[in-house]
């Protein structure tokens, strides 16, 4: 097959232009035609050699998670998803035309799998349950709920409120954390300026002094020197430090213990907490309104949760549940949400309005998180001060101390 570059017209009149494969320009344009896209210029983007190295290049970067869709990529797509079941075009036409016009490589890829998959008589759950690393867990069995009871439209539009609300949230987090992150990036830069370049034109002047350097200069030429000369050895122990880090906490019991610290973090542990928080309410929303089961919901959540702290305490909910108790009591019994929360629960349980009650506590975490990241800087500019200061407090003694024992010197002298 030959890739072929594409412009053309929407459905709406909307240019759009992409890449497509087919066996001819006329194979290409009755794709085009088909997902409702009317070809204006078919070109050929590559020949043949080169599309095969192009698909070699593009599995590679697959197989090392690149180039998977975004947040965002998911949420247009579900809103797509959710015009096309509310106006009541055929699924295969809507898919086809989405994965046509759609410019995530995977993405495009996994819509013409979903077409194809169709075509052979799967049902759209299990179609798109054949992509995890795009179709999370929790998205296949919210649509397989609106497939079995014929609400499709309000499932996606369910999962593009849901997606649309954990990209803003996500999107907050980067953005709080930029400051605080570009300081340390600062203050990394000017330590290793001063340490490469600074220090070296003093040391001449403080070996001067014999074995009365004081320690905070011994500590900073030592620094200095193993900088300058030892720093491949120095770059290869943090590489290696790193991989043994990384690994540790990948699995087992070292990802248990970095996840409980990573909530016990000043700061920055408590708006993780209440992050998690808020993401597993809304899940538990959002799914329990699709009509999934309490303990499928649960299962699905500590799977996704991304804290496996998190996930133990919502499994053993699970088991609670699972033994006949209510959702306010097993949740009270593993400690995961404050008083006022489990009443809310507790309310939600009498009156049959859990779904509801959750997507109040999941705003109410929200709430929280937004006031922690409008006031993280105002947090995080004391540690930060101190530890600035005891750096340039270290330098300076390093660099004015044999000074002032040179000048005491020269004053005895005379």
């Amino acid at each position: 097959m030959t890739v072929y570059q594409y412009k053309g017209r929407s459905a709406r009149g909307q240019l759009v232009s992409g890449r497509i494969e087919a066996d001819g320009e006329d194979a290409a344009a009755a794709r085009l035609v088909e997902g409702g896209v009317t070809p204006i210029d078919i070109l050929i983007a590559r020949s043949q050699e080169a599309s095969s190295a192009h698909q070699d290049l593009s599995q590679l970067t697959r197989q090392l998670g690149l180039g998977r869709p975004t947040t965002a990529d998911l949420v247009l797509f579900s809103r797509q998803m959710y015009t096309i079941t509310k106006s009541g075009i055929p699924l295969l036409r809507g898919l086809r035309g989405l994965g046509a016009t759609t410019h995530n490589a995977v993405l495009r890829e996994a819509l013409e799998d979903v077409v194809d998959s169709l075509e052979a008589g799967r049902d759209l759950a299990a179609s798109f349950g054949r992509h995890p690393q795009v179709f999370s867990q929790l998205y296949t069995s919210i649509i397989a709920v609106g497939e079995s009871t014929g609400t499709l439209e309000e499932a996606f539009l369910r999962l593009s409120e849901y997606l649309s609300r954990d990209e803003q949230m996500q999107n907050r987090v980067k953005s709080a954390m930029r400051y605080p992150l570009i300081v340390v990036v600062v203050i990394a830069v000017a330590i290793g300026v001063i340490t490469t370049f600074v220090i070296p034109r003093f040391a001449p002047l403080f070996r001067v002094l014999g074995n009365d350097i004081p320690w905070p200069t011994r500590v900073i030429m030592g620094a200095s020197n193993i900088a300058r000369n030892d720093w491949h050895l120095l770059a290869g122990a943090a590489i290696i430090a790193t991989a043994a880090i990384r690994r540790y906490i990948s699995a087992g019991k070292g990802r248990y213990r970095w996840h409980a610290l990573k909530l016990r973090l000043p700061v920055f542990g408590k708006l993780a907490h209440e992050a998690t928080l808020g993401r597993v309410t809304r899940t538990l929303s959002i799914a329990l309104s699709a009509g999934m089961p309490m303990i499928q919901t649960l299962n699905i959540i500590a799977k996704t949760s991304g804290n496996e702290v998190m996930a133990e305490r919502i499994l053993r909910i699970r088991d609670a549940v699972e033994r006949g108790e209510p959702l306010s009591r097993a949740a009270q019994s593993v400690g995961l949400f404050p008083p006022l929360v489990l009443q809310m629960l507790a309310v939600g349980e009498e009156t049959g309005e859990i779904s509801g009650l959750l997507e109040e506590v999941a705003g109410f975490y929200d709430r929280e998180v937004d006031f922690a990241l409008q006031n993280i800087s105002s947090a995080i500019e004391p540690i930060l001060i101190v530890v600035v200061g005891g750096m340039v407090l270290i330098l300076a003694l390093g660099v004015f101390l044999p000074m002032w024992n040179m000048i005491a010197k020269v004053g005895a002298a005379q």
